[in-house]
């Protein structure tokens, strides 16, 4: 080494000069590289694939995953939810005499795409001596579906409508079911109003407290307050000895299966002597449209597979499993709901009062059917005056 040299060689530093080279790889690895065109050349690209994180358990894996769950949780509980339902329409369908069966107009179709007519029938036999034996409808209402305008109709008719009931003659409507069942009712209903009754539920009230318990309860709007007379009392003996009645306050409320089935079950309202048949009548059919308000709600659908036979346990019907499903989405999917009823004149008939039809009876079929628009009962003339409302209608 001459004098004055260093073992070393001095760099100056800065990007003046440029970048300092870097060497490239060689071998079978830069090769093949080369070979897929991995840039290497002008106008080559290189395609590359999506990567979602799934192999590394990303945040995108977990999300997919939870849908994949998701998805399957909704399918079971479906599955349940029907299987529990069509165990209980099976039921309900033993339950129902087959000549009730044959003696309903069947449809062509789907009720979600047709006009149906549903006739259903409020019994309620109390554990009374007084009422023993006794089978007559309490109430009758017939729930008109028409799916393609989004409209539903009740149709509400009197118990002691005096019509034709054929095979007996000119007596209450009421007294059909009492003789023939719900076959004759059904042919009772189908002769005087012209419609076709597609299907039948007969109800039994006195199984409704239940029901709603397992329901939560419904909400019932009552129009005025009630202090009824004492019957069905609560409590003890010795302080039924001193109970004047039930009282029910003015408003929407709440109510359990107790509650509901007694306000269905009042037939006196001191606060309102000018009440009637009519009137209770009026109050179980706002029961049963609770009822059937809470079933096709949200919750109740979500609790389907737990209660599903539990639902139909008041009820006898020939309504399918699936046929209550497309109920269920007509109701939630109504967007008019029309209260009609039939009435007439109250007259001594044999000594009992009964309900002579009118002829507007005709004109609030068609409102029902939807080909005349709809007019208020004429109160001002009959308190059992004919007509349809938006409302529940009470004398």
């Amino acid at each position: 080494m001459a004098p004055g040299d260093k073992p070393y060689r001095v760099y100056r530093g800065g990007r003046s000069r440029g970048n300092v080279p870097l060497k490239q790889k060689s071998g079978a690895s830069s090769g093949r590289r080369a070979a897929a065109g991995d840039g290497a050349g002008p106008g080559s690209h290189r395609f590359h694939f999506p990567r979602f994180g799934l192999a590394r358990g990303g945040w995108k894996r977990r999300i997919m995953i939870a849908f994949i769950l998701l998805l399957l949780l909704i399918c079971a509980w479906a599955i349940a939810g029907y299987l529990s339902l069509r165990s209980g329409a099976q039921q309900a369908n033993g339950r129902l005499n087959g000549r009730a069966k044959q003696a309903l107009t069947p449809t062509h179709g789907l009720m979600l795409s047709n006009v149906s007519n549903i006739l259903v029938l409020g019994t309620d036999h109390a554990a009374t001596a007084e009422r023993q034996g006794i089978q007559h409808s309490d109430s009758m209402m017939v729930v008109h579906t028409d799916p393609s305008r989004h409209r539903i109709v009740y149709l509400s008719i009197p118990r002691d409508l005096r019509i034709n009931v054929p095979g007996h003659g000119y007596d209450r409507v009421n007294v059909a079911f009492q003789i023939g069942g719900a076959a004759l009712a059904i042919k009772t209903v189908t002769d005087y109003t012209g419609l076709p009754i597609n299907h039948v539920i007969v109800v039994d009230f006195a199984q409704f407290r239940q029901l709603i318990d397992a329901l939560g309860g419904v909400d019932i709007n009552v129009p005025r307050p009630i202090f009824s007379n004492a019957f069905d009392c609560p409590y003890s003996a010795s302080k039924c000895a001193t109970w004047q009645g039930y009282r029910f306050a003015k408003g929407v409320q709440h109510m359990d299966g107790h509650h509901a089935l007694t306000y269905s079950r009042i037939r006196e309202n001191r606060l309102d002597p000018g009440e009637s048949d009519l009137t209770r009548a009026a109050r179980q059919q706002q029961v049963v449209q609770a009822v059937l308000a809470k079933i096709t709600s949200p919750m109740a659908m979500l609790k389907l597979p737990w209660l599903g036979d539990k639902l139909l346990r008041p009820m006898a019907t020939d309504l399918s499993a699936g046929e209550l499903m497309q109920l269920g989405w007509i109701k939630l999917r109504a967007s008019s709901t029309l209260h009609c009823r039939l009435g007439g004149d109250s007259e001594m008939v044999g000594g009992a009062s009964e309900i002579v039809p009118s002829e507007d009876n005709f004109d609030v079929i068609r409102m029902v059917e939807g080909t005349k628009p709809a007019r208020a009962p004429q109160t001002n003339v009959s308190m059992y005056a004919p007509g349809c409302s938006k409302s529940t209608l009470l004398p």
